[in-house]
């Protein structure tokens, strides 16, 4: 009879939440070449995984609004863990930036390289004017979305999506009248297109979209010295 114990059975692993890979999730592990060999798969896993959590946090947006956006709601929805959630987007407004991040991108396309007059190839001053009407328009879409997004100031002020057109509008600044304080004058154009005045206005005020449209040519051409549009 040998005197070697069977191997321990190993747990079960519990089947009330789907297992949800996190990205890098075995960078600390200390699992060598086998590990490294998974990773690209751990990394379609975690990309599949967080496109499934938006797709319950949108259809969440569509019935009962940005309001009705709660951590545990898309929990539920997806029929995972709340923790899960929390790890992969931390806070509901980090899930709120995630869910407008595909319209981002494509706004971002569009006046880094996309045609003229938004993207490259037109005036400066051209370009400032379609800027600023592009992003009222998809504020108009998303106002809602945009509002329960918009983090403390210093948050709402340092994120990458905020940081990137205020760099844009400063870069065209500079380039229509290169003598202006032009950092500055970026930040009070950027405090026209602010979701937080776009409701006001429109909600509030009862203003037409297309008067804040024409307002913000009015205001690029005034501070730019552009010729004005007819």
């Amino acid at each position: 009879m040998s005197d070697t114990l069977p191997p321990l059975p190993k747990p079960a692993r519990r089947t009330d939440e789907p297992l949800l890979l996190e990205l890098g999730a075995g960078a600390d592990t200390g699992v060598g070449t086998e590990g490294e060999a998974d990773e690209p798969c751990l990394r379609a896993d975690a990309a599949r995984n967080r496109a499934r959590l938006l797709e319950a946090a949108g259809r969440l947006v569509e019935q009962h609004g940005a309001a009705g956006l709660t951590m545990e709601a898309v929990a539920a929805a997806a029929q995972v863990g709340k923790g899960t959630v929390f790890r992969r987007f931390g806070d509901r407004t980090g899930l709120l930036m995630a869910l407008l991040d595909h319209s981002e991108r494509k706004l971002q396309a569009a006046f880094l390289s996309g045609p003229p007059p938004l993207g490259p190839g037109a005036p400066p001053v051209e370009r400032l004017r379609a800027f600023g009407v592009a992003v009222l328009r998809r504020a108009f879409d998303e106002l809602e979305l945009q509002l329960a997004a918009e983090g403390e100031p210093g948050r709402r002020f340092a994120s990458a999506p905020h940081l990137v057109r205020s760099s844009h509008v400063t870069m065209l600044l500079r380039q229509a009248i290169p003598d202006a304080d032009c950092e500055l004058l970026a930040k009070t154009l950027m405090g026209y297109l602010d979701p937080a005045l776009i409701h006001h206005l429109t909600r509030q005020c009862g203003m037409p979209p297309a008067r804040l449209e024409a307002g913000w040519i009015d205001l690029v051409d005034r501070i730019a010295g552009g010729t004005p549009s007819l």
